[in-house]
């Protein structure tokens, strides 16, 4: 089953967090590409992050994340 957009555009703004962690967080601006300011609300309407433009990554969000770079590690 491949990717959607929407999961693709979700996964770019995960990875925008540098690492798994609570403790480091991203904010994506009003004047941000649309895509990706609509991929942020459904990361946070998934409990993965903390704030709808961004924020800080959940307990959910950080091993989210460590799965992504687990598979980027594995396709480089």
């Amino acid at each position: 089953m491949p990717f959607s957009a929407n999961q693709l555009d979700e996964l770019k703004v995960l990875n925008h967090y540098s690492q798994p962690s609570s403790m480091t967080g991203i904010k994506i601006h009003h004047d941000a590409a649309p895509e990706m300011i609509e991929a942020a609300k459904r990361l946070h309407e998934k409990g993965l992050t903390d704030h709808q433009d961004g924020g800080y990554l959940t307990d959910l969000g950080c091993e989210a994340l460590e799965n992504l770079q687990a598979l980027e590690r594995l396709l480089a």
